[in-house]
Order: structure tokens, then sequence, then C-alpha cells
């Protein structure tokens, strides 16, 4: 079935050449170092945690707001940066958020105290939510070829989908080898090379030149969505009965119920309803919004087992990752340069959905004993290989036949469901897992290693098994809401190609 643009889309993509540029392999290599830079942040710091708090002497209460503050910052921010793209221009709006990711990076590398930490964490927050839809929509804009395009998203879908386990591996790397500042520090190699690249090789354009910011809607869906990954962040360290939980929660549906009433109003919407009424565009957003929610349940309870029961060191347990990431990027190629373009997105993302949930069901059969190479491996590639099927695809058709002019937002919206899923699969998992873990402990000798350990399992599996609940969610709605058949360019819709 043939995917088309609206008249607004059209009138947006007007502007500019279809003719490929002989740079676009050179910019997508760029845009990935950029993206890789931000996801891996999301998970890098985390296994430096320990050391930096012996370091900074900072209590167990407060560790979680290392990680709290970027996410909050980042969610909150993402549309405005988006949109900031489309209305002065990619170039500025990259390099501008590279430089401030940088500069934030090395502030917390330098930290001498929590303060100073908790607030370079959230301004790399603050300019990696410029950067990042930059990143996306700079790759939407130059990749018009159909068939250059599924490569060019397999590979950023690729890094998207692996970049938190490629986190895990760089923060046990660095810790291990010199000291956690390293995995501040690290950002420094990634920004140089990204910003001289975006330099050189980007020209400015502004395609929504004419518009205007829409502050009422910014204001809406920012303190919305600040409010939403806040409640849900609370969850983890308060009671869901907590009005510091479900009262910001209710506040943040509010807010972005407000903010989608106003965005039918506004002259110059923030996110335009043409954004969202694609009904593949739709589908794509909640398959990534699930699959942020799900993921967690892999990197975040399977490196609490690898290493507290297995006994791995934080560079081993990033190692461990690897097939995984292999089997994503393998499956990332296949899916969206063979298997969507010949069957359709509404067969093959359910599937890999399913691929996924098989391999988290397995994951359940961890115990206390377990060999890494027999109950862990073997899941890992069948996991991997699932969400390679399904993430580059859905990050690709979210994009599809979007107006240049909403480029910025359009890919905003897409690191804005990934990382509000992120936020809610981790707080719904970490309750769950502990509510597992004290139900297991009620009535044994909770001073036994033995049943302690045995709680922690069950705490792991019952995550699992709540992700594989999550992937399964995600393979009936993928279902039910892609079009079918596979997608056909629209003979009459004229991309624009600015570098």
């Amino acid at each position: 079935m043939s995917q088309t643009l609206t008249e607004g889309a059209r009138k947006g993509a007007v502007d500019g050449s279809s003719t490929p540029s002989s740079k676009r392999w050179w910019i997508l290599a760029i845009i990935g170092i950029a993206q890789l830079m931000v996801v891996l942040d999301a998970t890098i710091v985390n296994i430096a945690l320990p050391s930096a708090q012996a370091d900074l002497g900072f209590s167990d209460g407060n560790r979680q707001w290392i990680v709290t503050a970027y996410s909050l910052a980042f969610a909150s921010l993402l549309l405005l940066g988006g949109r900031i793209a489309d209305l002065f221009g990619r170039k500025p709006a990259f390099l501008i958020g590279i430089a401030g990711f940088a500069g934030a990076s090395v502030l917390g590398g330098a930290s001498t105290s929590f303060g100073m930490l908790v607030t370079a964490r959230a301004l790399q927050g603050v300019f990696g939510a410029l950067l990042a839809p930059a990143a996306l929509s700079l790759l939407n804009t130059t990749f018009t070829d159909a068939k250059e395009r599924a490569k060019a998203f397999s590979v950023y879908g690729a890094i998207a989908g692996a970049g938190g386990a490629v986190g895990l591996l760089l923060g046990g790397v660095l810790t291990d080898a010199f000291d956690w500042r390293w995995t501040l520090f690290v950002n420094l190699v990634f920004a140089v090379v990204a910003f001289a690249g975006g330099w050189v090789l980007l020209s400015s354009h502004r395609d929504a030149a004419n518009s205007k910011l829409d502050l009422p809607g910014t204001l809406l869906v920012s303190s919305g969505l600040f409010a939403l990954v806040y409640g849900f962040s609370n969850a983890e360290t308060h009671d869901w009965s907590s009005p510091q939980t479900w009262g910001f929660l209710i506040a943040g549906g509010l807010l972005l119920s407000a903010f989608g009433w106003w965005q039918t109003r506004a002259e110059h919407p923030l996110l335009p309803m043409r954004v969202l009424l694609d009904r593949n565009r739709a589908a794509s957003f909640v398959t990534v919004l699930i699959t942020g929610a799900g993921m967690f349940g892999v990197f975040l309870f399977l490196t609490y087992y690898l290493q507290l029961n297995l006994g791995f060191s934080p560079t081993k347990t990033g190692v461990a990752f690897l097939p995984m990431m292999a089997a994503l990027m393998v499956m990332a190629q296949v899916s969206t340069t063979i298997l969507v373009p010949r069957i359709g997105p509404k067969v093959v993302i359910p599937a890999g959905f399913a691929i996924a949930v098989g391999g988290m069901a397995w994951l359940t059969g961890i115990g206390v004993a377990s060999g890494f190479s027999t109950a862990v491996l073997p899941q890992l590639l069948l996991i991997g290989a699932g969400l390679g099927i399904v993430m580059p695809p859905a990050m690709s058709l979210a994009t599809s036949g979007i107006a240049a002019e909403d480029a910025g937002v359009a890919s905003a919206t897409v690191n804005t469901m990934q990382q509000v899923g992120g936020s809610i699969g981790t707080a719904l998992l970490n309750t769950l897992a502990a509510s597992a873990a004290t139900s297991y402990l009620a009535g044994k000798d909770a001073t036994s290693k033995l049943v302690q350990a045995q709680a922690t399992i069950e705490s792991y599996t019952t995550a699992f098994w709540w992700s594989a609940g999550f992937f399964a969610a995600g393979a009936v709605i993928a279902f039910l809401l892609y079009r079918r058949g596979t997608l056909e360019a629209d003979p009459d819709a004229v991309r624009a190609v600015h570098m």
C-alpha cells in the first residue's frame, strides 16, 4: 500500500534537489558517531557509579540522580530541540549540540562534588536533546533513495539499539583501566570527530524558516514530559502510592493532554498533527516506545545478574553483550533492506517482537549456578536478532514521507518515545523485581546467602517475564496498526536533500 505525503508535507519538501550527495555516506558516519555518543551516555555512567560514589562521597539515595538528571533534561526538551533544528537549521543545532555535550562531559569528569556532577549530567541532557533530533533529521533528509535509506537506517537503528550495550562495555573498560571520570571524558573523542565532520560536510538550511516557535506548546510538552519521567523515576525510590509518584504522573498526563489540545489550535504548532496522523508513523512511534521499555529488562537486570551472581567484572560484563549487539546489527541490515521492502512492516515487525519474546522467556531459566554459555548466550542472540528486526525499520518508518520542514520534530518524537519508554520500563521493572524478591523472602531465613541469592534470581526472572510481556504487547499492537503490504514511494512526493 502506498504511503503518501499530505499537502502540507509536499509544500515543505519542494526546496531542494533530489539528487543524492556524494558526501552522504560520510554524513552517515558522523551522524552515527554523534548518535552513539548520546545513546551510550544513558548507560556508560551506570557501571562507574560505585566508583564515583566512593570518590565524591554521596549517599545511596542520591545515586539515582546521576542517571535521572540526564534523562529528565533529555526527555523533556527533545521536542523543543527538534523544532529548533527545523526553525534555525540542522547544522547549527548539530554543532552546538555536540559542542555543548562535550563541554558538559568535561565538567562532569572534572566534578569535585555531587552537585557539580548532577549539574553536568543535566547539561548533557539539555544538549543531547538538541543533538539527537538534529542527527536523525539530517539522516532523513540526506538519504532519499529507498534502498540507500534502508541501509542508512539499518546502521542508525543498530546504533540506537546496541548503544546501551556499548555503553556498558566501554564504561567497564574505562572504569577498570583508568578511572570513572573517563566515562565522561571519552565523549571528547567522539565530539571532536563529529564536530569536525559536521563543520566540513554539512551546510546550513532552514526548512521551517517561515514558522515561529510555539511557546505555549513548548511549555506544556516540556513540563508534561518532565513530570511524567520524574514521576516514574520516583516510583523507584518511593512507593507507587506516594504523591511524589502518582501526583507527578497525573500532572504529566494532564499537561500532555493540554498540549495535544493546543496543537490543534496553534497557528504554528510545535508538533503538527500531520506528523502523528499517518498510520504507519503512529505504529512506529508506539513500537519505539515499547521497545525502549522492554530493553531495560535485558540491560539493567542482566548486568546485575552477570556481576553479582556470576561474578563478572565490569569489562567482562560489557563483553558478554557483544554477541547480542552482533546479532542486532546483522538483523538490522536484513530487516530494513530485505524483509520490510519485500513483505511489509505488518508481518516483519510483529515477527521480530515474537522472536524477542521467545528470547526473554527463555532467559527466565537462569539460576544461581547457571553457566553463561548455556543459560545466557543463546538467549541474548535471540533477543538481539528480534530487536534488530524491530528497531531500525520502526525508526525509518517513523520519519518516512515526512516533510523537510517537520523532519526535526518528527525525529525528536522518535527519541522522546524511546526515552519515555525507557523511563517507564525502568520504573515498572525495578518495582516489580523488588516486590518479587520481597515476596520470595517472606517466611524464609533472610540471613541465608543461598536464600538471598535465590531472591535476586526471582527478581531478575520477574523482570524478564514482564519484558517478554511488553514485547508480546508490541507484537499485537504492531500487527493491528501497521498497514498491509509493502511501502511504495509516492511519485508526487518531492524530498529535500540539504547538506
